[in-house]
Protein backbone atom coordinates (compact mmCIF):
# COMPACT_ATOMS: atom_id res chain seq x y z
CA UNK A 1 0.00 0.00 0.00
CA UNK A 2 1.27 3.45 -0.94
CA UNK A 3 0.48 6.22 1.53
CA UNK A 4 0.04 9.89 0.63
CA UNK A 5 0.19 12.23 3.63
CA UNK A 6 -2.83 14.54 3.75
CA UNK A 7 -2.42 16.23 7.11
CA UNK A 8 -2.10 16.00 10.85
CA UNK A 9 -3.62 17.61 13.91
CA UNK A 10 -1.32 17.97 16.87
CA UNK A 11 -2.02 18.79 20.50
CA UNK A 12 0.71 18.37 23.05
CA UNK A 13 3.04 16.58 20.64
CA UNK A 14 0.51 13.87 19.77
CA UNK A 15 -0.58 13.75 16.20
CA UNK A 16 -3.60 12.03 14.65
CA UNK A 17 -2.83 11.83 10.94
CA UNK A 18 -4.77 11.27 7.72
CA UNK A 19 -3.43 9.54 4.59
CA UNK A 20 -4.86 8.65 1.19
CA UNK A 21 -3.86 5.29 -0.30
CA UNK A 22 -3.48 3.79 -3.73
CA UNK A 23 -6.30 1.35 -2.81
CA UNK A 24 -9.17 3.87 -2.96
CA UNK A 25 -9.10 4.21 0.81
CA UNK A 26 -7.92 6.42 3.63
CA UNK A 27 -5.74 5.55 6.59
CA UNK A 28 -6.75 7.25 9.81
CA UNK A 29 -4.10 7.28 12.54
CA UNK A 30 -5.38 8.18 15.96
CA UNK A 31 -5.39 7.43 19.65
CA UNK A 32 -5.98 3.92 20.98
CA UNK A 33 -9.46 3.75 22.51
CA UNK A 34 -9.09 2.32 26.00
CA UNK A 35 -12.41 3.51 27.46
CA UNK A 36 -14.22 0.27 28.40
CA UNK A 37 -17.60 2.03 28.42
CA UNK A 38 -17.18 3.18 24.81
CA UNK A 39 -15.72 -0.15 23.68
CA UNK A 40 -18.67 -2.03 25.21
CA UNK A 41 -21.06 -0.05 22.97
CA UNK A 42 -19.23 -1.03 19.78
CA UNK A 43 -19.45 -4.15 17.66
CA UNK A 44 -15.92 -4.37 16.28
CA UNK A 45 -15.42 -7.39 13.99
CA UNK A 46 -12.23 -9.44 14.06
CA UNK A 47 -9.49 -7.75 12.04
CA UNK A 48 -10.87 -4.31 12.73
CA UNK A 49 -10.20 -1.78 15.46
CA UNK A 50 -11.11 1.76 16.43
CA UNK A 51 -9.13 4.95 16.88
CA UNK A 52 -10.04 8.34 18.30
CA UNK A 53 -9.31 11.50 16.31
CA UNK A 54 -10.14 15.19 16.46
CA UNK A 55 -13.06 16.03 14.17
CA UNK A 56 -10.93 18.69 12.46
CA UNK A 57 -8.62 15.96 11.10
CA UNK A 58 -11.11 15.45 8.29
CA UNK A 59 -10.52 18.99 6.97
CA UNK A 60 -7.34 17.53 5.47
CA UNK A 61 -9.46 15.59 2.96
CA UNK A 62 -9.17 18.80 0.91
CA UNK A 63 -5.57 17.76 0.14
CA UNK A 64 -7.14 14.82 -1.78
CA UNK A 65 -9.57 17.12 -3.59
CA UNK A 66 -12.48 16.30 -1.28
CA UNK A 67 -14.45 19.20 0.12
CA UNK A 68 -17.32 19.31 2.54
CA UNK A 69 -18.01 18.90 6.21
CA UNK A 70 -18.79 15.71 8.06
CA UNK A 71 -22.56 15.80 8.53
CA UNK A 72 -23.30 12.12 9.22
CA UNK A 73 -22.15 10.16 12.21
CA UNK A 74 -22.47 6.64 10.84
CA UNK A 75 -19.84 3.99 10.16
CA UNK A 76 -16.93 4.42 9.86
CA UNK A 77 -17.59 7.02 12.59
CA UNK A 78 -19.04 4.72 15.23
CA UNK A 79 -19.15 7.09 18.20
CA UNK A 80 -18.82 10.81 18.89
CA UNK A 81 -17.39 11.79 22.26
CA UNK A 82 -18.71 14.67 24.36
CA UNK A 83 -15.53 16.53 23.34
CA UNK A 84 -16.54 16.22 19.68
CA UNK A 85 -13.79 13.71 18.91
CA UNK A 86 -14.71 10.89 16.54
CA UNK A 87 -14.22 7.18 17.16
CA UNK A 88 -13.42 5.73 13.73
CA UNK A 89 -13.65 2.01 12.96
CA UNK A 90 -11.77 0.29 10.17
CA UNK A 91 -9.44 -2.50 9.18
CA UNK A 92 -6.33 -2.68 11.37
CA UNK A 93 -3.24 -2.18 9.24
CA UNK A 94 -0.88 -5.05 8.59
CA UNK A 95 2.71 -5.03 9.78
CA UNK A 96 4.23 -3.93 6.44
CA UNK A 97 2.04 -0.85 6.19
CA UNK A 98 2.58 0.00 9.85
CA UNK A 99 6.34 -0.04 9.22
CA UNK A 100 5.88 2.88 6.75
CA UNK A 101 4.39 5.00 9.53
CA UNK A 102 5.60 6.41 12.82
CA UNK A 103 2.90 5.08 15.15
CA UNK A 104 3.59 5.67 18.85
CA UNK A 105 2.43 3.06 21.36
CA UNK A 106 -0.60 5.13 22.40
CA UNK A 107 -1.86 5.33 18.81
CA UNK A 108 -3.08 2.93 16.14
CA UNK A 109 -4.29 3.25 12.56
CA UNK A 110 -7.19 1.93 10.50
CA UNK A 111 -7.95 1.70 6.79
CA UNK A 112 -11.37 2.92 5.70
CA UNK A 113 -12.83 2.79 2.16
CA UNK A 114 -12.86 6.19 0.50
CA UNK A 115 -16.54 5.73 -0.38
CA UNK A 116 -17.39 5.31 3.33
CA UNK A 117 -15.69 8.61 4.18
CA UNK A 118 -17.31 10.42 1.26
CA UNK A 119 -20.73 9.19 2.43
CA UNK A 120 -20.22 11.14 5.66
CA UNK A 121 -20.02 14.48 3.83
Amino acid sequence: MQLMFLGTESEGGESPTLYATDRDSYVVQGYVVADDEVLAKLDTPEGETVVEVYARLFTHLAEDGVTGTVTSWVAPIVHVRETGNYIVQGIRLDHDVRQQMAIPDHEDAVEVPKAAILALL
